[in-house]
């Protein structure tokens, strides 16, 4: 009799997971990375969405949502008819819809949550990664607040909009894309060039987080290399006063060093003889911060952190160069857009977004221009571990076009300074590039000194790749030379000379393309003749480093979409350059420079 119930059992669970699979499938018709293989309806980037401050009482809500899309004026529909996997874009493969949003249509998301069971009063939070791009949220039909922009996170505390048992949570999504001047990117609504499919709706993790009524709200990570200390500054979600704050810094499990202070304050943590992190040595230490009050503890998390410094020196011969903890280091990197073929901006998984850096290492680079996208947390997280540098560019506008109305500056800059924020802790930040190629720039000198305000530890790229020779109180001169790097900034007093892209040769890999017999490059030449060519770039390179050249950043690290100028295609399936024959060639390039920047 057991043996019956037991293969009734074993059959009604195998109905119920075989009708969830078929209410979502991968939509086929272009070309997959093998990551996309990995993604299951039940299983989506389960990894926790913010390494940097971490907590064990949350839950992920990636997963299946139900949804509809309806005319961008429509309340509350009263029918979602499809199933979307979260948190892949609607124009994905992975979402299981594949469908591009229009500006004149709205995306709506719905799902139910369970409410917690509270002890303490403690509070709930409703956190989303990034909604790509205006997102408006309900909970039990009762809006409880909106955002704008599509690439910063935002949390609300939804505790007190929670009924015993089931909630109904809606998410409301309009996204213009080039039909307005916003920050987008490369996205477009009719993919062509070098401008690749749109991203809109949920793209990031969404998840909820059990937090007391006093909590920590965010934390400020600025390492001084110079003075032995690590700036920390805690803020709270409510303006209590007298809220104790200790942290300790540990290395494994041996305390390094201590401290305390007031929350809201600068607090200085020593760090005396620091393990410094590097590109070859990418050392990081961990992080213990707990709040308390009157001896009563409040909350507590952890994080991590790097000691680290990046600076602008003069050489021997007095050339600027680019010093990571006061060495010459050549910034070789590649310009990584962060598109994904099943995907579009989401990585299909995590292992994903950690193998497209890990193998830029391999192959020899020590940087990443992170180009006009903002990552999830964990992609930065990975750079810090694997020792990457990153330029961070700053998400642009529309291109070729200046920003002329008030509101459009107005949320640009609450974009810029909302990017700083959420990423001014990551040690593998080593500069933040405000404008590309004039795309949407206006009041370059005056935003280029705000950022310097807002993050004096950082090089600051003021206008990578202009169309004049001008970057006022930049920290770089920056140009783009396609396709051979022979010309770059000579002369620019106090700023270090890179070239911001090269490269971008059209290689195509038959049978791996995104559009047969479409392709996108500066050049084209066959697979078998790009290891020359490359050599013969990064030869170039050696000669105008010896002149001042202390940067350069290869157009790119995969193909995208038509675009076919990576250094592997796009579903990462065929690396078009041996990866120990890259490796080979730059570290020349790598140890040639050690010996003239001295």
């Amino acid at each position: 009799m057991r043996n019956n119930l037991y293969a009734v059992f074993s059959m009604l669970l195998f109905f119920i997971s075989t009708s969830q699979a078929q209410q979502w499938k991968i939509v086929e018709g272009n070309i997959m990375t093998r990551f996309a293989k990995q993604v299951k309806s039940d299983n989506a980037l389960p990894e926790y969405p913010r390494p940097q401050m971490v907590r064990p009482q949350w839950q992920n809500l990636n997963g299946l949502w139900d949804c509809t899309v309806t005319k961008k004026d429509t309340t509350m529909p009263q029918k979602f008819d499809k199933k979307i996997l979260v948190p892949y874009p609607v124009e994905s493969a992975l979402s299981g819809i594949k469908q591009a949003l229009r500006p004149d249509q709205r995306l709506w998301y719905k799902r139910n949550i369970s409410k917690p069971k509270f002890l303490n009063n403690k509070r709930f939070l409703l956190h989303f990664g990034a909604v790509d791009y205006k997102a408006t949220i309900y909970i039990n039909g009762k809006q409880i607040g909106e955002h704008v922009g599509g690439y910063n996170p935002f949390s609300f505390d939804i505790t007190d909009e929670l009924k015993n048992n089931d909630n109904e949570l809606v998410v409301s999504v309009w996204d213009p894309t080039e039909s307005d001047i916003i920050a987008r990117g490369k996205q477009i609504l009719t993919p062509v060039s070098a401008w690749y499919t749109a991203t809109s709706g949920i793209w990031q993790t969404v998840w909820l987080e059990e937090v007391p009524a006093v909590y920590i709200q965010h934390i400020q990570l600025i390492p001084n290399v110079d003075s032995s200390f690590l700036s920390v500054k805690i803020d709270l979600n409510n303006q209590s006063k007298n809220v104790q704050v200790e942290i300790k810094a540990l290395e494994g499990t041996k305390l390094v060093s201590k401290t305390s202070g007031l929350a809201s304050s600068l607090i200085k943590l020593p760090v005396e003889n620091a393990h410094l992190w590097s590109t070859t040595d990418p050392f990081l230490y961990d992080l213990k911060i707990s709040i308390s009050k009157n001896g009563k503890n409040l909350d507590e998390v952890s994080s991590y952190f790097g000691m680290r410094k990046i600076s602008v020196k003069k050489d021997s011969k007095g050339f600027d160069r680019i010093c990571l903890n006061d060495k010459p280091v050549f910034n070789l990197g590649v310009l990584d857009q962060g598109f994904w073929p099943e995907g579009a901006y989401t990585a299909p998984t995590d292992s994903a977004l950690w193998y497209d850096i890990d193998l830029m290492k391999q192959m020899g680079f020590t940087c990443i221009r992170k180009h006009i996208k903002v990552e999830p947390a964990r992609w930065y997280y990975h750079c810090d571990r694997l020792g990457m540098m990153v330029w961070q560019d700053m998400p642009c506008r529309l291109f070729n076009m200046r920003i002329d109305k008030p509101e459009q500056k107005i949320q640009f800059e609450k974009e810029v300074k909302a990017t700083i924020e959420q990423c001014k802790n990551y040690p593998s930040i080593i500069m933040w590039v405000l404008y590309n190629e004039d795309w949407g720039a206006y009041d370059q000198e005056r935003l280029t000194k705000e950022l310097k305000t807002a993050d004096p530890s950082r090089l600051i790229n003021g206008h990578s790749g202009p169309s004049i020779r001008n970057w006022p109180s930049s920290d770089i001169a920056d140009i783009h030379f396609y396709c051979y790097p022979s010309v770059f900034p000579k002369n620019e007093s106090g700023k270090a000379s890179v070239i911001g892209e090269f490269g971008g040769v059209n290689v195509v890999c038959k049978g791996h393309e995104w559009k047969p017999g479409e392709d996108w490059g500066h050049g084209k030449i066959h697979i078998w003749d790009i290891e020359y060519l490359y050599e013969s770039m990064v030869d170039m390179l050696k000669r105008n480093a010896k002149e001042g050249l202390c940067g350069a950043i290869y157009t790119e690290p995969y193909d995208v979409e038509i675009e076919q100028n990576g250094l592997q295609s796009y579903d990462r399936a065929v690396i078009k350059i041996p990866v120990k024959r890259m490796n080979e060639i730059n570290q020349e390039l790598h140890k040639t420079y050690e010996e003239i920047a001295k």
